[in-house]
C-alpha cells in the first residue's frame, strides 16, 4: 500500500513538472512573439532560447528565433533554429523554404537543391534548383530547368542572362546572344551583363553593337580599365569610327609608352578596314621607334600594295624577311588571299 502512494505521489509530481515546464516554455514562447512583433529582435531571440531550454521539442519556437535572427543577419544562427525545426519535423515547408534560400545564399548549392526539391510549391524553388545546377557547372542540366522556369515566367532576368551564359559555357554562342539580350533589356542597370554582351559582339565582329554595350556598361559603372578602353577603341576602329577609336587608343598609347602592341594593332586594323594610309602612319610610328622592326615594314609594304605601288611594297616585303624569315610564312599566306606577293 505504501508502496502504491509513492508511485502515485512519484507520477503527480511528474505530471506537474511536466506542466509547469509546458507553462514556461510557452510563456518565454509568447513574451519571444511579442518582441518579435515590436521588432526588438534580440530580445525575441533570447525569449526563444528559454523556450526552447524547457522544450527542447518547441518547434515553432526554432522557427521564430530563425526568423528573429535573420532581422539581425545572424545568418548562422538562423540555420542552426531552421535545422533544428527540420529535425524535429522533416515536413515542415517554413524551416525548408528558409534552408533552400539560407544555403543558396551561402553557395552551397547541392543541399540548396536537396531543400529545393523537398519544397517545390516554395517560392522561387525551379528558379533555386536552376541556379544551382548551373553554379555546379551541370550545364545539361541546368538548361532544362533554366528553360522549364522561363516557360512559367518568360521576363525573369537574371535566368535569361544565366541561361545565355550556360549556352556560352556549352559552347553555342548563337543561342546565348537571344538570352543576353533579353537579360539586359529586361535590367539596363547590370553594367556586367552589358559588359559581357559587348564582348561576346567583340568576339562576332559585330563591331557596331560592342560599341553600344561597351558604352552602356560604362555609363552605368562599369570600371573603365586599360583594356576595357582597348577593346572599346579597336571596335570603334573596326565599326568606321575612325577618330572615336583612334583617340582612345592613343590615351592608352600614351599610357604606356614604349609599348608597340597597340601601335601594331592599329596599323592592322587600318589596314583591315582599308585605310591604308593611316596604317602607314601607325607602321611609320613603329620603325621610329625600331627601325628594324620587320614585322611594321612588312606591314607597311602590303599597304603600298594595296595602293597600287606593287614594287615598292614587294622590295619592302622581302627586306623585312630578310631581318625576320618567320615572316616568310605570312607571304605565303597573302599570296594564297590574293595579295599580289
Amino acid at each position: 500500500m505504501k508502496s502504491t502512494i509513492t508511485t502515485a505521489l512519484t507520477i503527480l509530481l511528474s505530471v506537474q513538472a511536466f506542466a509547469q515546464t509546458t507553462d514556461s516554455a510557452t510563456f518565454f514562447y509568447q513574451k519571444g512573439m511579442e518582441e518579435k512583433n515590436a521588432k526588438r529582435y534580440l530580445a525575441a531571440s533570447k525569449n526563444f532560447d528559454k523556450a526552447v531550454m524547457f522544450n527542447p521539442k518547441y518547434t515553432a519556437a526554432y522557427i521564430d528565433n530563425g526568423y528573429a535572427n535573420l532581422e539581425m543577419r545572424k545568418t548562422d544562427a538562423a540555420i542552426a533554429n531552421f535545422t533544428k525545426a527540420n529535425e524535429l519535423e522533416p515536413e515542415n515547408n517554413a524551416a525548408i523554404k528558409e534552408l533552400m534560400n539560407l544555403y543558396f545564399s551561402y553557395r552551397q548549392y547541392a543541399k540548396a537543391v536537396s531543400f529545393a526539391q523537398k519544397c517545390k510549391d516554395c517560392p522561387g524553388a525551379e528558379k533555386i534548383i536552376a541556379l544551382s545546377y548551373f553554379q555546379q557547372e551541370d550545364y545539361g542540366n541546368a538548361e532544362k530547368a533554366l528553360l522549364a522556369v522561363l516557360k512559367k515566367n518568360p521576363d525573369d532576368a537574371e535566368v535569361n542572362y544565366t541561361l545565355g551564359r550556360n549556352y556560352l559555357e556549352m559552347e553555342q554562342m548563337g543561342k546565348a546572344m537571344p538570352y543576353y539580350e533579353k537579360a539586359v533589356h529586361l535590367d539596363t542597370t547590370k553594367n556586367i551583363w552589358l559588359h559581357e554582351l559587348g564582348s561576346l559582339y567583340y568576339n562576332a565582329n559585330d563591331y557596331k553593337k560592342a560599341v553600344v554595350y561597351f558604352n552602356k556598361a560604362a555609363a552605368n559603372g562599369f570600371p573603365q580599365s586599360n583594356d576595357f578602353n582597348e577593346n572599346l577603341g579597336f571596335s570603334y576602329l573596326y565599326a568606321g569610327e575612325f577618330e572615336k577609336g583612334e583617340k582612345i587608343l592613343l590615351e592608352l598609347v600614351a599610357r604606356k609608352p614604349g609599348s608597340k602592341d597597340i601601335l601594331r594593332d592599329m596599323a592592322q586594323a587600318y589596314y583591315d578596314q582599308k585605310q591604308y594610309d593611316k596604317s602607314l602612319e601607325f607602321c611609320q610610328k613603329l620603325m621610329e621607334m625600331d627601325m628594324k622592326d620587320a614585322q611594321a615594314l612588312y606591314q607597311a609594304g602590303l599597304c603600298f600594295v594595296k595602293k597600287g605601288q606593287k614594287e615598292r611594297g614587294q622590295a619592302m616585303c622581302d627586306k623585312a624577311i630578310e631581318l625576320d624569315p618567320s615572316l616568310n610564312k605570312l607571304k605565303h599566306q597573302q599570296s594564297m588571299l590574293g595579295a599580289g606577293l
